[in-house]
C-alpha cells in the first residue's frame, strides 16, 4: 500500500531523513519512533506531501505521491495530528464533515456519516452532533479527531502522535479505542509516537529510527525478543516480558465465569452463591458491577452492608481490550489480586488475576529464553483460585465487623 524507496529530506547541510526505504502493507499499522530529531514527523509529513522529498520515491496503492495533485492526495488520506486541529467556529458535525464536503457529499449523508463515526468513537451522536470544540474534554477532541480522520473513508490514516496530549488515563482509553476501530476497518495506518509502550500495543511492525535514518523494522515481538543493536535494546528497555504484557488484551486471558452475586440477593442467597470464595462481585439486574461481597463477613455475624463494598467499576475495572500489563498496574495499585473486567456500560464480564499475568509473563520468558518469572510465584493462579477475588495483598482481616 505504501511504499517509501530511498527517501531523503535535507535542509541545507542537515539530514533530517537518510535514504529511508521500507513498505507498508494494506491493513496495517506501522508505528514510526526514535528519539526527538530522528525524523519520524518528517518522514509522515513527506507521505501527505506538506513537506517535498529531496530525493527517493513514495508509493501509494501503487501511484507515485508527486505526480498526484497535493490536494487530491491529502484529500485521499486521514490525518490525525496531537493539537487536534479542530475548527473553533464549527461544531462537532460540521467539524467532522469537512472532508466530505470538500468532495461535494449532500447535507443527509453528511449528517449521517458525523453519527455514525460519533457511535465509532464511543460518543453518543444526540449529545455531540451540536457542541463546539471549546466544550470537549481532551479526550474528547481526541476522538473528535480520530472521526474526521476517518469521514471520507480513507484507504491510509496518518496520526501524528494523536493521543501525546491526554492524560495517561484516557490515553489508555484511546489507544483501546483505536485498537477496537482498527480490528473494525483494517486500514493502512502510519502513526508516529515517542512512547514505546504504545508503539508496541498498536503496531503490526515499528520502524526505530535514529538521526534520519531507520535502524529496525519489525513486528514488536520480533524488537523485543532480539533487538540489533545496543541502541535498540536500550530504547526498548530492559523489562521486555513486562512490556510483552501490552501486546496481550485481557478478553485474551480474563475468566469468563467469576464469582458473582445478584445486588438485591439476601444474605443466605448470597452465600448460597457464592460457595468456597471469600471475596465475590456484586451486580445489578442488568448484571453492572456495584461492588463487592466479603463472606468472611457474614459468616461472622455481620450483615451485608457491613461485608459489602462499593465500588465505581471505572476505579476498579479495566475493560476487555485493555492491555495485561495496564490491568497488573491496576491490581498493584489497588493492592489487589484480581480485577474485574467490565463492558462500557459497566456489566461485568470477567476477571484477570495475578496468575493469569504470571502465567503470560511465563510464557514470554521461555519465549526469551529466559526463567520464569519466580519473583511472581506466591500469587501463581493455584494459589489465588479460591480467595484471590478483589482481596487485598496485604490484608489479613478475617471478617471482623469493626
Amino acid at each position: 500500500m505504501i511504499h517509501l524507496d530511498g527517501v531523503t529530506k535535507r535542509y541545507g547541510d542537515t539530514v533530517a531523513v537518510d535514504d529511508l526505504t521500507l513498505d507498508v502493507a494494506e491493513g496495517e499499522v506501522c508505528v514510526l519512533i526514535g528519539p526527538s530529531g530522528c525524523g519520524k514527523t518528517t518522514t509522515l509529513r513527506m507521505i501527505n506531501r506538506l513537506i517535498t522529498p529531496t530525493s527517493g520515491r513514495i508509493m501509494i496503492n501503487g501511484q507515485d505521491a508527486s505526480e498526484l495533485k497535493a490536494e487530491e492526495l491529502r484529500r485521499s488520506l486521514g490525518y490525525a495530528i496531537q493539537s487536534v486541529g479542530l475548527f473553533p467556529h464549527l461544531d462537532v458535525a460540521a467539524n467532522i464533515a469537512v472532508v466530505p464536503r470538500l468532495l461535494g457529499w449532500d447535507k443527509p449523508r453528511l449528517r449521517g456519516r458525523a453519527r455514525e463515526l460519533l457511535e465509532l468513537v464511543g460518543l453518543e451522536p444526540e449529545q455531540y452532533m451540536g457542541k463546539y470544540p471549546r466544550q470537549l474534554s481532551g479526550g474528547e477532541a481526541q476522538r473528535i479527531g480520530v472521526a474526521r480522520a476517518l469521514a471520507a473513508d480513507p484507504p491510509v490514516l496518518l496520526m501524528d502522535e494523536p493521543f501525546g496530549a491526554v492524560d495517561p488515563l484516557n490515553r489508555g482509553r484511546l489507544q483501546g479505542e483505536f485498537a477496537r476501530i482498527q480490528r473494525d476497518l483494517h486500514k493502512t495506518v502510519v502513526f508516529v509516537t515517542h512512547d514505546i509502550d504504545e508503539a508496541i500495543r498498536l503496531a503490526d511492525r515499528i520502524a526505530i529510527m535514529r538521526d534520519g535514518r531507520l535502524v529496525q523494522y519489525d513486528t514488536p515481538e520480533t524488537i523485543l525478543d532480539n533487538p540489533v543493536d545496543h541502541f535498540v535494546r536500550d530504547f526498548v528497555g530492559s523489562d521486555r516480558a513486562l512490556k510483552r504484557l501490552v501486546r496481550v488484551p485481557v478478553r485474551d486471558v480474563m475468566d469468563t465465569a467469576p464469582p458473582v452475586a445478584r445486588r438485591s440477593a439476601g444474605a443466605k442467597e448470597m452465600l448460597a452463591e457464592v460457595g468456597r470464595t471469600r471475596f465475590v462481585y456484586l451486580v445489578d439486574e442488568q448484571g453492572r458491577l456495584t461492588g463487592w461481597l466479603d463472606r468472611a463477613q457474614l459468616k461472622g455475624g455481620c450483615t451485608v452492608e457491613d461485608a459489602l463494598s462499593d465500588a465505581d467499576p471505572a476505579q476498579v475495572a479495566v475493560r476487555p481490550d485493555a492491555s495485561l500489563k495496564e490491568a497488573l498496574s491496576r491490581m498493584l495499585g489497588l493492592g489487589f489480586r484480581s480485577i474485574a473486567v467490565v463492558e462500557s456500560d459497566g456489566r461485568l464480564v470477567g476477571q484477570v488475576t495475578l496468575g493469569s499475568v504470571e502465567g503470560a509473563m511465563t510464557e514470554s520468558d521461555e519465549h526469551q529464553g529466559a526463567r520464569p518469572a519466580e519473583h511472581m510465584a506466591e500469587y501463581s493462579a493455584e494459589d489465588t483460585s479460591d480467595d484471590s477475588v478483589l482481596e487485598s495483598i496485604a490484608s489479613d482481616d478475617q471478617g471482623d465487623c469493626t
